[in-house]
């Protein structure tokens, strides 16, 4: 995110794998809520969605079957994702991704 790093571990399930089959790839995300980033992928992924009760900061969520959603605040919620990945170390995620809509680039390591 701009000239921000932040490592992503992704989960052990296909949705994951199926996303990381898209890298790398680049990603105009748009401003939610005042707690997320999200952007529709270019193509729809295997879903297995869970509703977590509490969103971390740092947590990479797939909803429905084509939106990745990046997470920079904690906050309780009804909906359900599918889980992708969480930013090993979340801090300064908010003020990296920033108020507007950020060009976020996902790179496999």
């Amino acid at each position: 995110v701009g000239t921000r790093r932040f490592t992503v571990i992704p989960e052990d399930n296909a949705p994951a794998r199926a996303f990381l089959q898209l890298l790398p790839t680049t990603i105009d995300m748009t401003e939610l809520n005042g707690n997320e980033k999200y952007a529709r992928l270019a193509r729809s992924l295997p879903t297995n969605a869970v509703r977590p009760d509490t969103i971390r900061t740092g947590d990479v969520l797939l909803y429905g079957n084509d939106t990745l959603v990046v997470f920079y605040e904690t906050f309780r919620t009804t909906y359900s994702y599918t889980p992708i990945g969480r930013v090993v170390d979340g801090d300064g995620l908010a003020k990296a991704l920033g108020p507007g809509n950020p060009r976020v680039v996902f790179k496999a390591p």
